[in-house]
């Protein structure tokens, strides 16, 4: 095929006068006493919705500037319509009822919340960090921490039960560490070996987590 074909140019070339058709399929301008064709749509309005006007660009232009969606409404329609927007205009229900159900009865609903633990919803539920715990389930001190060797020993050192809690080896730990310091005994340093021995155990405890 050469380029001067007719073929050719019919292929490459938009065919003449199809714009000029579809200038004339197009319905003319809706504005009175205007001939020009209406190319441009615009909503027709309230209650109108999906329909919509034809307009040339110069009035389509004129009709939007003045056009008002809720125009011959009043205030009151205007908030109700601009609320139910928020929903986009479904049915709602309030919250906590049960459509389903029905409504309830005033004398159907607890008068006042019940005192104490809450209802386990769920029984397989495990509530590991006690925080629905109350009362004296919630004030249950925390099991005591059996000691290995070295702590045992270590608690020897300061005095201790076996099964003393963190604040009873604290106290007897300042009242050791008092006893044997110099300064308390006019700077004789013969309970110096046993201050260290004190200080060392306090220190095994504590990086065992014991106080």
């Amino acid at each position: 095929m050469t380029l001067d074909s007719k073929l050719f140019d019919q292929i490459r070339v938009k065919p003449a006068g199809k714009k000029a058709a579809e200038k004339v399929r197009a319905p003319e301008c809706m504005w009175e006493g205007c001939d020009q064709p209406g190319t441009h749509k615009a909503p027709r309005g309230r209650d109108h919705e999906g329909q919509y006007l034809n307009f040339c660009v110069d009035h389509v232009r004129l009709y939007n500037k003045s056009y008002n969606y809720f125009s011959g409404l009043g205030d009151d329609d205007i908030q109700k319509y601009l609320k139910d927007s928020l929903t986009g205009h479904r049915p709602t229900a309030p919250m906590g009822t049960n459509n389903s159900a029905g409504p309830r009865s005033a004398s159907a609903m607890p008068s006042s919340l019940p005192s104490g633990r809450p209802r386990r919803v769920n029984a397989r539920i495990h509530d590991r960090f006690n925080l629905f715990e109350s009362g004296a389930a919630a004030a249950k001190p925390a099991p005591v921490k059996k000691p290995r060797t070295l702590e045992s020993k270590a608690l020897d050192t300061l005095g201790v039960p076996q099964t003393a809690d963190a604040e009873s080896i604290r106290i007897q730990y300042k009242a050791l560490v008092k006893q044997y310091h110099p300064d308390s005994n006019g700077g004789d340093r013969g309970s110096e070996d046993r201050l260290r021995e004190v200080i060392q155990a306090y220190k095994l405890l504590k990086q065992s987590g014991f106080c």
